[in-house]
């Protein structure tokens, strides 16, 4: 028998045309990641120079306006702390948004479950009086997250099974939320003493969330971090997560995998409508005392911002909440100094998020962030 004299089969390397070199597989996925930064921070520039633009229209300064955000968001420790209390609630409320979008979901009604969520907590703060505050304050919260979860869940449900829009859904949801509230705060739960400002009862000093350990700003900061990490572990390190991300990719494919879409759907628009009623929670508990009109401030619609910015990444919801929150920290001294209305910063976020959805269109497009359009590189896995 002759020898065999095929020459054996070598591993890959570098210079295998089957494979691309390993400088080039770096450079990709770096590429790739830099896409997601360059574009929305892009975005923010842009929208910036277009609120620039009105902003000299009615005579005032863009150099003075964004000094006055720089002191009044971030030049100081007390204007940091400001924008942290005002960024806790933004966790939260674009976790709402941002949880349901891994299943290609846009859920918009996260302001209504802030606001049920405040009123639960309040609710049911006054049958718990006479409980010790680690186990009342809890219960709180949890009649808060409940609230929220079947609120929310609910257009999950209509989505899933009766495939009701869940955009349209969320949004008239909302509406009935704030007119419940409404109803609620100025009826059965009012208190009779409330007289020009109705609101609940108070919930009392022993259940109020005190600050974090050297700041001042309360614990709902630390939980809705903690709340952004959980979400990031659950999304990206669990098989319900990979599950989720599946379903949102191909809802055919996953559907024919035997995946449980319409629990999946559910299960995470409930959890987003927890995250927002635990804003509502806090914004009683650790804020105003009571429920009243101030808890519709608007976080359910800047969490919206806060999570588009983020492209619905619950680590980069930290610090794009952060920004948010100081921009409208400082809304106040751009009230006093530049007489300008309070409105303004709601003009700047309305420009931001349009030039943010207008910049969605641009992924892939970027020859520089886009391997697979690097034609001298064929070899770069796109």
């Amino acid at each position: 028998m002759a020898a065999d004299t095929t020459a054996p089969s070598l591993p890959l390397t570098e210079s295998s045309p089957d494979q691309p070199p390993v400088s080039l597989q770096i450079r990709a996925w770096l590429a790739r990641r830099a896409e997601g930064v360059a574009i929305p921070v892009g975005a923010v520039i842009a929208g910036f120079l277009i609120f620039s633009l009105f902003l000299l229209a009615l005579g005032k300064s863009p150099l003075a306006f964004l000094d006055l955000v720089w002191r009044g968001g971030f030049g100081s420790s007390f204007s940091l702390q400001n924008s942290l209390q005002r960024a806790a609630p933004l966790l939260f409320a674009a976790l709402c948004v941002a949880l349901p979008a891994r299943l290609g979901l846009v859920v918009i009604g996260g302001e209504g479950a802030i606001v049920l969520g405040g009123v639960a907590a309040a609710a049911a703060a006054q049958p718990l009086q006479g409980f010790p505050p680690p186990l009342a304050v809890p219960l709180m919260a949890l009649a808060a997250a409940a609230t929220g979860a079947a609120w929310i869940g609910a257009v999950g449900a209509l989505r899933a099974y009766r495939g009701v829009n869940e955009t349209i859904a969320s949004l008239l949801m909302s509406y009935i939320a704030l007119a419940l509230s409404n109803h609620l705060i100025e009826g059965l739960l009012r208190d009779p003493e409330s007289l020009n400002k109705p609101s609940t009862r108070p919930i009392g000093e022993a259940f109020m969330v005190g600050p974090l350990p050297g700041l001042d700003v309360h614990w709902g900061l630390g939980i809705g971090v903690l709340a952004c990490l959980a979400a990031y572990a659950l999304t990206e390190r669990t098989t319900i997560g990979f599950a989720a991300r599946i379903a949102g990719g191909n809802l055919r494919a996953a559907q024919i995998q035997g995946l449980p879409v319409g629990r999946l759907v559910v299960s995470f628009t409930a959890l987003g409508g927890a995250c927002a009623a635990l804003a509502g929670f806090f914004e009683v508990a650790a804020v105003h005392g009571n429920a009243n009109a101030s808890l519709n401030a608007g976080f359910g619609y800047t969490g919206i911002l806060v999570a588009f910015l983020a492209r619905q990444n619950p680590l980069a919801i930290l610090p794009v909440a952060f920004l948010l929150g100081g921009i409208e920290a400082s809304s106040g001294l751009i009230q006093r100094r530049m007489q300008l209305p309070d409105a303004t910063v709601l003009v700047l976020e309305g420009l931001l998020f349009l030039v943010v959805l207008v910049s969605e269109t641009l992924y892939g497009r970027f020859k520089l962030f886009s391997p697979h359009l690097w034609a001298e590189k064929r070899g770069a896995v796109a």
